[in-house]
């Protein structure tokens, strides 16, 4: 009696095949995703991220400036988001990238939790309350982004579990004609 056994090349193609089309799916995954967060430098330090909302076909900008430096307690630098919609600013928030501290002020007008944060931008010092968005980052007011935009120094102190931390950042550079195009803004003097 013969007894059959599976030959080697045939067993490895048995394994080798679906190993081959995950790794294919795989790279079309990554490429996908990659195409669609593909930055271009918009100046300086920041990046500029496009896309089109694909219901309105508004045009979609995001501005994105990394801290100089890392906070305690955090695996990545503190971030500066501008978010503009059909060429107008949507939203401005400052991701500190670690537990902030709980909201500290409440609205009287709008009824949202709020944190008192002191800004620098170059050499002028002011308080501000930002929005508290679920502990997870800071609405920034649109005079403070209009500041933020043609200042050299950005620096923002805010409250976290072990107290007050500061995020400095280097904004100057930032192509001003791009930010204007994309979000109708202007930088403004503090």
């Amino acid at each position: 009696m013969t007894t059959l056994r599976p030959s080697p090349v045939g067993l490895s193609m048995f394994i080798l095949k679906p190993i081959a089309v995950c790794f294919i799916f795989l790279c079309t995954v990554a490429a996908t995703l990659c195409a669609q967060n593909a930055s271009v430098s918009a100046g300086g330090n920041w990046k500029e991220f496009q896309s089109e909302d694909k219901m309105t076909g508004a045009q979609k900008n995001r501005f994105e400036l990394e801290a100089d430096n890392l906070l305690p307690d955090s695996d990545a630098k503190a971030k500066v988001l501008l978010f503009c919609v059909g060429g107008k600013l949507a939203l401005g928030d400052f991701r500190p990238n670690l537990k902030i501290g709980p909201p500290n002020h409440a609205s009287f007008w709008e009824g949202k939790p709020q944190m008192k944060v002191r800004v620098r931008v170059d050499n002028s010092s002011s308080s501000h309350n930002w929005n508290w968005v679920n502990g997870h980052f800071l609405a920034m007011d649109n005079d403070t982004v209009r500041q933020l935009i043609g200042a050299k120094i950005f620096k923002v102190e805010f409250d976290t579990p072990r107290g007050p931390q500061i995020a400095e950042f280097s904004p100057a550079g930032l192509d001003l004609a791009l930010v204007k195009k994309a979000c109708s803004l202007k930088p403004q003097k503090p």
